[in-house]
């Protein structure tokens, strides 16, 4: 069993660099949850995060939640289609540095492969620049989906930083 996995650093800086992707259906939209909804975040980590092995939040009390969320600087963005939930994404601004990890950013499995990704990963971005972030980020590893770091690249987004870990 390889116990090695890849992780990549990467970030873009500049909204002109972003490499945008169309809506793939009309009635997409994003919405911000306020107020915070733990058990909405708390769903989307256990659904997309189990075949990815996102593992160290399964242990946080409902308190846990509820005290990351209200944490100054972070938000959560939902992508919709009509009423159905599609993915995801978690972001964290700092304004003293001007930047903004995506922290958190997914799928739902059965809208994998049909560009939900690579646009809900512009909107982040665009997001995230809307803020006020001079820089974002985010990493990416081995474990999570096979696109992950294609549809980061693709983006616009350059790794800075790469490292190789022992589980």
């Amino acid at each position: 069993m390889n116990n090695q996995v890849k992780r990549n650093y990467l970030e873009i800086r500049s909204i002109d660099e972003l490499v945008t992707k169309n809506k793939p259906l009309n009635d997409l939209y994003l919405e911000k949850v306020n107020p915070p909804d733990f058990q909405l975040n708390k769903f989307f980590y256990k659904e997309i995060g189990k075949k990815h092995r996102w593992t160290d939040r399964l242990i946080w009390t409902d308190k846990s939640w509820t005290n990351y969320l209200d944490t100054l600087g972070v938000s959560t963005f939902v992508l919709k289609n009509n009423e159905d939930y599609i993915g995801y994404f978690e972001s964290i601004f700092n304004k003293d540095k001007l930047d903004c990890e995506i922290a958190y950013f997914g799928i739902l499995e059965e809208y994998i492969g049909k560009q939900f990704g690579a646009y809900l990963l512009s909107e982040a971005i665009k997001t995230s620049f809307n803020f006020g972030a001079k820089r974002i980020w985010v990493h990416t590893c081995s474990l999570d989906h096979k696109n992950a770091l294609k549809n980061y690249l693709s983006r616009g987004m350059k790794i800075f930083k790469s490292e190789t870990l022992n589980l």
